[in-house]
């Protein structure tokens, strides 16, 4: 049998061997440059004229009065004070330093960076590097909220009271696009209503969004996804949006049935009943979070648990969060754990609802009767170390949400898209669920004494978790355009500072103080001057 073609690796070229022979000694060059550097001066020092030329500097220097040095000293800790500020500004803001990030981008390249290709490691390095960031783009993966409030009716005015936005572009910019895929379809250009509502939902300006929504009304009386859009952007008290909602519930249940009915008939039939079902879906939920804020909680638990038995393929939405919500508000304990029983599975993605409520049920076990110097000195129950270990759980999961629950960080106003064991996900959970912890007598003294145990079994979070992957290490980049400006985001594991930051603060104190002795002790600091001055005379006359 005759064997198979040889695959034999296209031999490099002459320029490419000369390249990579030079990058594999580029190292040694640098090694040997200062060596180099000082044997041409000293081979070149009679043409030079080096002993003229220090001399000549030895003099000026010694003519230089202390108030000269004073200014130098000065002036070199007044710039590295201000680099040092900057440096700082801009750690806090975007979590690294400047100076490494421009090193790193655009100095490494041309220092000597390898090519891709030129070591025979390349290869599976970048290979590695693609998994990494599939990898994290699967964990940076944002979730809609599941109890994201109105933006009339609440995030609008939060604005007009405070004059600052709760929501960010990029945040707002992934609603528009839920709502493209929730309540469009292709067949809608064949129905002028649809066509107006299709546009509206890509407006930037909430006027002419608004405005859009009643011409599709003018176009059909019974237009479902004008009457949300009115409910969610135009209506001021959760009453009137309430009021829309049910309109729009109206509307929504005959276009489900009529498209119900012809599903079948072809492939556009079927894509107009997948967005007349998202549209239904989306009402009732809405109405039901309308009822539970203004109160009527038993009511809103009968739609959330009608619409998961009507349309129980719809987990992904995540309504089974809501009603734990409601549940908690009526202190329906046995309830609740019904719920995390059917959905606190190892099958299903996890959340800081589902972690952290099943961590207040079994705290609320115990929390009564906990006392830190009891337990210290008797140990652990078995009940109290269940309670433990579900908080340990809960903030392996989620490490930023003690201390919104514990009230060490102040909460702000939860966006409408998280990042599961984020800080967006954190402050949308402490937002509704600080009033349960509140409620459960001792759980939040049970809480402060044991949530930092968590990080002695994870001390390299980022490398392996305990009983979840290891913690994302993308949540800041992303946190960080789905929060607001104003508000500061959690870090976990928190950063060192970088490198330039000690060595600018270092610098600076270096330099004031030189400049402090300069001012006080003139002789003295003239008598060190010149003896730093003596090595370099006595190079010159070599």
């Amino acid at each position: 049998m005759a064997d198979g073609p040889e695959l034999v690796a296209p031999s490099p070229s002459p320029g490419g061997r000369l390249k990579g022979l030079l990058c594999s000694c580029w190292g040694y060059a640098w090694a040997l440059l200062p060596l180099a550097s000082l044997a041409f001066l000293y081979h070149l020092r009679a043409p030079l004229r080096l002993y003229e030329t220090a001399v000549t500097v030895t003099g000026f220097i010694n003519t230089l009065t202390p108030k000269f040095y004073v200014a130098l000293t000065g002036t070199s800790s007044l710039i590295s004070g201000l680099i040092l500020v900057f440096e700082w500004c801009y750690f806090k803001k975007y979590g690294t330093s400047f100076i490494e990030q421009v090193s790193v981008n655009h100095l490494r390249p041309l220092v000597g960076a390898n090519e891709p290709g030129m070591s025979s490691g390349s290869f599976f390095s970048s290979t590695e590097d693609n998994d990494t960031s599939r990898q994290s783009l699967s964990e940076c993966k944002v979730w809609r909220n599941p109890l994201n409030l109105f933006r009339g009716a609440e995030y609008n005015r939060y604005t007009w009271v405070t004059g600052r936005d709760p929501l960010t572009y990029y945040d707002m910019n992934l609603s528009a696009q839920d709502h493209q895929t929730f309540f469009t379809c292709d067949t809608d250009m064949l129905r002028p209503s649809d066509a107006v509502m299709q546009k509206a939902w890509r407006e930037r300006s909430p006027q002419e969004r608004v405005k859009a929504a009643y011409q599709a009304l003018e176009e059909y009386n019974d237009c479902a996804t004008a009457y949300i859009l009115l409910a969610e952007e135009e209506a001021t008290t959760i009453s009137e949006a309430e009021r829309l909602f049910q309109q729009a519930l109206r509307a929504g249940e005959s276009a489900y049935k009529r498209s119900q009915q012809q599903q079948h008939m072809s492939i556009q039939h079927e894509a107009q009943h997948r967005r007349d079902t998202n549209v239904l879906v989306y009402t009732k939920r809405r109405l039901a979070m309308c009822a539970r804020k203004l109160g009527r909680i038993r009511e809103a638990v009968k739609i959330m648990r009608d619409l998961m038995k009507e349309f129980p393929l719809l987990s992904m939405v995540n309504i089974h969060e809501n009603l734990l919500e409601a549940l908690l508000e009526l202190q329906a304990y046995a309830d609740v754990q019904a719920v995390l029983a059917k959905y606190d599975d190892i099958s299903l993605p996890k959340s800081a609802t589902i972690c952290y409520t099943a961590a207040l049920l079994k705290a609320r076990a115990v929390s009564e009767k906990f006392s830190p110097e009891t337990a210290f000195r008797r140990g652990l129950t078995t009940a109290e170390m269940n309670a433990v270990e579900a908080i340990h759980r809960a903030v392996e999961f989620n490490p930023h949400v003690p201390k919104y629950l514990l009230e060490m960080k102040s909460l702000i106003m939860p966006p409408e898209h998280i990042l599961k064991r984020g800080d967006s996900e954190a402050l949308a959970y402490a937002f509704f669920h600080l009033q349960h912890w509140k409620r459960v007598e001792g759980a939040l003294n049970l809480l402060h004494c044991t949530w930092e145990g968590t990080f002695r079994i994870l001390p390299y979070p980022l490398e392996r978790g305990h009983l979840f992957y290891p913690y994302p290490g993308c949540t800041e980049s992303a946190d960080r355009v789905l929060l607001p400006a104003f508000h500061e985001v959690s870090v976990y594991p928190k950063k060192d500072l970088p490198f330039f930051i000690h060595f600018t603060a270092g610098l600076c104190s270096f330099t004031a103080m030189l400049a402090l002795l300069t001012h006080q002790f003139p002789e003295l600091m003239g008598v060190f001057v010149k003896a730093l001055n003596l090595p370099l005379q006595n190079f010159s006359f070599l």
